[in-house]
């Protein structure tokens, strides 16, 4: 009702849908609702884009609607994109790690509804992988960033209406100001995982294809940023592998399953990425198995791969090629890299690194909505 007679823009992208895999930009047009705006995340309104490939301003195949990029000159809506915009209302599937960039194209869009005094509607959406999970270091302001956007953890256990929330509530992206209206969730609790919801799941990006992706991603997210080691993106295990040509996998099997981390269990495995890391290369390597994903430490495995692999290949530069920067602002500090080329075992990275999981708990726990 409070979108009757307002022009509204969308900020969406393919998992804006109902229960019924309906797209909410059909169903509002259907309504009545005048939808004059699309914007798109990074991979577009429609998905199907690359990670990190530019994206430009378009008209939507399906409905004609003007389609602005929120991925390619600018990253949040401009005063130029809102003329014909009364209100904004974001919905877009989140996966509940810091570094997937969504949050980030939430706290901007908030900044430009603060700014340019339109109102913004979020629709809630589940946390994939729970709302109880809270993992990882805050993030350092020196490493704030598109893949870092906020002073939370890597895993922060909110849902994206609980993280609008906050964003306003702390006032990140200047966003304190922004008209807020969040539609919450009937019937789910902070224990679910994704499965529990029985929620058709629609790819949130490429390499997110499944909801159990969604672990997967916090477990191997930060090592993917290397181009030492292949996770398995560009093959059909995205996020679920990790190795490299030469390793010994039954070897490094030994080492992992050996440190008996909860919840998961690794097997010796082999490959060939399409592209990416790797790309028509044999790697070898392990695939994460997660038994207990509730007792898993997920964002700990990126850890302890890299020191398992160190063990086998010790001379290996982790860090080669351009990707210590963008390393160390996904993991949101430097001290993990200086750390680990000081030769700090997996433990004792981990242990420094989720020191601030507690006191976010404590800082977030006003703005939890369920």
């Amino acid at each position: 009702r409070e979108l009757r007679g307002k022009r509204v823009g969308l900020i969406t992208n393919p998992t804006g849908v109902d229960a019924r895999l309906r797209a909410h930009v059909d169903l509002m047009i259907a309504a009545g609702i005048r939808v004059t705006a699309l914007f798109g995340p990074e991979h577009g309104v429609r998905g199907g884009i690359a990670a990190g490939v530019k994206i430009e301003n378009a008209k939507d195949p399906i409905t004609s609607i003007p389609e602005f990029s929120l991925y390619g000159s600018t990253r949040r809506p401009t005063a130029e994109m809102l003329k014909d915009v009364d209100v904004l209302v974001f919905d877009i599937q989140d996966i509940g790690a810091r570094s997937y960039t969504y949050i980030a194209t939430l706290g901007l869009s908030m900044q430009s509804a603060a700014e340019f005094n339109k109102p913004i509607f979020v629709i809630d959406r589940p946390n994939p992988i729970g709302g109880d999970r809270v993992e990882g270091n805050i993030t350092e302001p020196a490493q704030i960033s598109f893949v870092s956007p906020f002073l939370i953890p890597y895993v922060h256990g909110l849902t994206i209406g609980e993280m609008a929330q906050m964003i306003k509530g702390e006032n990140w992206n200047n966003a304190g100001k922004a008209a807020l209206r969040v539609i919450k969730m009937q019937g789910w609790r902070r224990d679910m995982l994704w499965a529990d919801t029985r929620l058709p799941w629609v790819p949130t990006s490429p390499h997110i294809p499944t909801a159990d992706i969604a672990a997967f991603y916090a477990a191997t997210g930060i090592l993917g940023e290397l181009s030492s080691v292949s996770t398995g993106v560009g093959y059909p295990n995205p996020f679920e592998l990790a190795g490299r040509p030469g390793l010994a996998p039954q070897r490094l099997v030994e080492i992992l399953n050996a440190r008996r981390i909860p919840g998961v269990t690794f097997r010796p495995t082999w490959w060939t990425p399409f592209y990416a890391a790797f790309r028509g290369e044999r790697c070898a390597g392990v695939q994460i198995h997660l038994t207990d994903p509730r007792a898993v430490p997920l964002t700990r495995i990126n850890f302890e791969l890299m020191d398992g692999i160190r063990q086998q290949m010790p001379e290996l530069d982790f860090f080669s090629g351009n990707r210590a920067d963008m390393f160390d602002k996904v993991s949101g500090t430097a001290t993990i890299r200086q750390g680990f080329l000081r030769g700090q075992s997996a433990g004792e990275l981990w242990k420094k690194w989720n020191e601030g999981a507690a006191t976010f708990r404590q800082s977030r726990a006003k703005y939890l909505l369920y």
